[in-house]
């Protein structure tokens, strides 16, 4: 059992200050007021005085970090994952991008597999299979050489229990309704994205059970006032939600605030689509098995395409903040409550009793500061031991 004590607290949608939040075998017991929360003798306790206390941060979109490709070698997820909490992510669906299905099926197997017996960091939820049935003419990244027409005997068996939890695809490509069908039909959340569509044709894909989008105004036709297409389809339907790569490379602050106005905390999720590269020096690498260009700012083919990011969760949040002018906690439910929601999950995303004790602690200028999995610290121990010496146990 542990009491994180004089906190300023975000459920994201309420705020407590001081707030209490008692934890116990991996699970959120009470959170409120200190009149409203107590705890047993002999409690340890947390002080977060000056600290900023949310749920665990979900990651819905990244292919890799600190020199290792998921594409190239699913088994890496595991040794990302110890490091993501570093960013305030304690949940996350690896991405794998275009490439052979039997590397999708290795993929799989990984997941199933589950963590090695000293794992402690992020929990992979399931892939986020980006491809293979993208249009080629918005592959941005992705192999051409393994695009193919979306075939439902391609998919089959694909659902969350087997690792599938996202799978992004191009709606207007011959095939794509019978793929959505059954993929939908498993539990599966399909999304839009690398694609050519027309709005007309995004709304059909809308309807048959689509209900994300992927990188927003990335991959897709630029959005003109007579063609709105797939990038106006998602900024203007009430129901559909965005992923959105906010670094000010992938698209410009304007359009981030742009896209802040149209879709709002709920109908937003930040994702980073964070390669190899990430917390990585510049240099040569790969994304899946194409070789990228990285400087200090970008990740890029030879001819210049922009090939994922070296954006970090934490940064993008605070991008977010600056480029729009919303609130911490708006921005919040774009990292917590709102891809909790993509997913269906019914026990992250919220400070709430009987959630799970995923917790990030930040600074009052926003950085991560102390991450918390299943209750147990996984970032910042030092923090940790300092903060629960200073105000003893109990």
């Amino acid at each position: 059992m542990l009491l994180i004590d004089n906190a300023t607290l975000y459920t994201p949608t309420q705020c407590y200050k001081p707030g209490r939040l008692l934890i116990a075998e991996g699970r959120i017991l009470a959170v409120g007021t200190p009149e409203q929360v107590s705890a047993p003798a002999g409690t340890p306790v947390l002080d977060a005085q000056d600290l900023i206390v949310t749920p665990g941060w979900l990651e819905l979109q990244i292919n890799g970090g600190f020199g290792f490709d998921f594409t190239e070698n699913p088994t890496t997820i595991w040794e990302v994952a110890r490091q993501l909490p570093r960013y305030g992510v304690t949940a996350f669906l690896p991405t794998i991008v275009t490439s052979p299905l039997s590397q999708v099926e290795a993929a799989l197997e990984t997941w199933k597999a589950g963590p090695p017996p000293d794992f402690r960091g992020a929990t992979p939820l399931g892939w986020h299979i980006e491809g293979p049935f993208l249009n080629p003419g918005r592959k941005g990244a992705h192999n051409p050489a393994y695009l193919q027409l979306p075939n439902p005997s391609a998919v089959e068996g694909w659902r969350p229990d087997q690792g599938v939890r996202l799978v992004t695809l191009a709606p207007e490509l011959p095939g794509a309704e019978a793929v959505i069908h059954y993929l939908v039909s498993q539990g599966v959340r399909v999304s839009a994205g690398h694609s050519l569509a027309t709005y007309e044709q995004a709304l059909h894909a809308f309807s048959l059970g689509v209900t994300y989008g992927t990188h927003l105004f990335n991959a897709m036709p630029p959005l003109e006032h007579r063609a709105p297409g797939l990038a106006g389809a998602l900024l203007t339907h009430p129901d559909l939600t965005v992923g959105l790569i906010a670094d000010g490379i992938h698209v410009h602050p304007a359009m981030v605030a742009l896209a802040w106005r149209a879709k709002g905390p709920h109908r937003l999720t930040l994702v980073t689509d964070a390669m190899a590269a990430l917390g990585m020096p510049p240099g040569e690498y790969r994304l899946g098995d194409l070789e990228v260009r990285v400087d200090a700012t970008s990740v890029r083919l030879p001819d210049g395409t922009l090939a994922g990011s070296l954006l970090s969760l934490d940064t993008a949040m605070r991008n977010l903040m600056a480029f729009s002018g919303c609130t911490l906690a708006e921005a919040l439910c774009t990292v917590t409550s709102t891809p909790a929601a993509v997913l269906g999950l019914e026990d992250r995303g919220y400070l709430r009793p009987g959630y799970r004790a995923d917790l990030v602690l930040l600074s009052v200028t926003h950085e991560v500061v102390i991450t918390l999995i299943g209750g147990e610290p996984v970032f910042g121990n030092e923090k940790v031991a300092e903060r629960l010496q200073r105000m003893g146990r109990g």
